[in-house]
């Protein structure tokens, strides 16, 4: 996995500050008040800090950004980061100020000058998600980034938790920028069994199991391909008793469309389309990490969906698990196969309190949507009101779409129970209608289409271009808050 800088506390020490290489973070607030940490920075540079506290560039700063002073007089540090932040400020904005530390961490490392900042967890995050790279096939030599040390604060105490935060999005976005020629589905699922190391249980059923069980849409995807299908389980039991909630991903791991092919132009991109699978990989890591009190198990459907002259074909007819017949009219629209029998088999063996699927599904939900919110379809208005709040608090937009009857007139077939597409209107809506088939009439369930969040052309806040691990802050914060065990008083 991609390292996380090392993360180090320690007390305050004044005279330290003035010894620091590297970088050292100082926060202002628009105010311009300085505390103790700020005062030695502003007498060490030699009232550098109050003056740009008092000029127009500081004003025009929005709270969350930052400006360096490059190699200050009187310090051994390589340049005083100056970060606008409020004291108070906690979530989104004290870990995008976070993330402007992150992001110009070098291999000397930075001291954060914590001071009296009451968010100074979420910026410590922020930090962490941003100082991300993804340089294991560059065959120059990568300098390694340096720690973050933390003077003063309230915020050792949250190490483990941050460090497990960070780790389970690091996971995700390793597994979503590996190319597919090395993230084959055996070695997907071998990356996965080395979660047991953490305490998960896995399993690995092959294609011998999958086919007594009848996972027949889900072979059918794979068929063309010669990496084998698998279908990994995961299972974190930290709560009891409980029957667990379901995580279940999609993780194609290379989509050319199959016999339906796609265009040459942005196929490249298609080593993404196992990025549900990655973010219930990475949510799984970070509930062992964090010895998480709740029962949950992860699902992943492995495939590879490639042309050959074994390959299903438009106009096939294939049985799922569920025993429901599908007329498949465009091998594109693999994903919903692949999920359908690893959610009714998840159903069948665990009889989950919910279930959540994520899959890179459809590019409608891009056209709705765009790269800023994942499509959110849900059968229980709570456990999707558990699910928005939870995104919301963690920064990852997501935005409920709907689901209904009458979208099942678009998946009529002449010849089997259902197709796998229902044409161009609602595209996204008709995919999730299609997987709704699957799901039992008591369990609360929740679709997360994420093809617009998994992966980014540009930089975001917390992510340089490429994978953002969207999805594992808030699905971890879900079940912290509404399936965790607490306390009693």
């Amino acid at each position: 996995m991609s390292d996380l800088p090392a993360l180090d506390f320690i007390d305050t020490d004044l005279d330290r500050i003035g010894e620091a290489t590297g970088r050292v973070v100082v926060f202002l607030s628009k105010e311009g008040k300085l505390d103790r940490m700020a005062r030695r920075v502003n007498r060490l540079t030699k009232g550098a800090l109050v003056r740009f506290s008092e000029s127009s560039r500081f004003q025009k700063l929005k709270e969350g950004e930052a400006v360096d002073l490059a190699f200050p007089a009187g310090m051994a540090a390589e340049a005083v980061q100056i970060v606008c932040l409020e004291r108070r400020t906690r979530g989104e904005v004290a870990r995008k100020a976070g993330a402007a530390i992150g992001k110009a961490l070098g291999p000397s490392g930075a001291l954060v000058l914590a001071g009296v900042q009451k968010g100074i967890e979420d910026v410590v995050l922020g930090a962490l998600l941003r100082s991300y790279t993804f340089e294991r096939h560059m065959t120059k030599d990568a300098d390694a980034l340096g720690g973050l040390t933390v003077m003063g604060g309230e915020v050792a105490a949250a190490s483990g938790l941050l460090n497990a935060l960070a780790s389970g999005v690091f996971f995700t976005r390793d597994l979503v920028n590996e190319p597919s020629n090395v993230l084959t589905t055996t070695e997907f699922a071998a990356r996965l069994e080395a979660l047991g190391e953490l305490g998960l249980t896995i399993e690995v059923l092959d294609e011998a199991e999958l086919e007594k069980l009848g996972m027949r849409t889900l072979l059918a995807v794979g068929q063309g391909s010669e990496s084998p299908s698998k279908v990994v389980v995961m299972s974190w039991n930290g709560g009891g008793d409980e029957k667990p909630v379901a995580l279940v991903g999609k993780g194609v791991v290379f989509d050319t469309g199959g016999i339906s092919l796609k265009p040459a132009g942005g196929m490249e991109d298609m080593t993404m389309d196992m990025g549900g699978a990655g973010v219930v990989a990475g949510v799984m890591k970070t509930l062992a990490m964090r010895k998480a009190r709740a029962n949950v198990v992860g699902l992943v459907g492995l495939v590879e969906n490639m042309p050959d002259g074994k390959a299903q074909r438009p106009g096939d007819v294939v049985t799922s698990m569920k025993g429901d017949t599908v007329e498949v009219i465009n091998t594109d629209a693999e994903g919903r196969l692949v999920l359908c029998d690893v959610m009714w088999y998840a159903q069948d063996r665990f009889e989950p309190v919910a279930m959540v699927d994520l899959a890179t599904l459809t590019g409608a939900v891009i056209i709705a949507l765009g790269h800023e919110n994942a499509g959110v379809f849900s059968n229980d208005d709570d456990l999707s009101k558990a699910f928005l709040n939870a995104a919301a608090s963690e920064g990852e937009g997501a935005w409920r779409l709907p689901l209904g009857k009458g979208y099942d007139a678009q998946l009529k077939s002449r010849v089997a129970d259902m197709m796998n597409v229902g044409g161009r209107p609602a595209g996204s809506i008709t995919a999730a209608q299609f997987l709704a088939r699957f799901v039992k009439d008591d369990t609360p369930w929740i679709h997360l289409d994420i093809a617009g969040v998994a992966s980014l052309k540009k930089e975001s806040t917390f992510a340089p271009k490429g994978a953002t691990g969207w999805g594992v802050l808030a699905l971890n914060r879900m079940i912290q808050d509404r399936f965790e065990a607490r306390d009693e008083v």
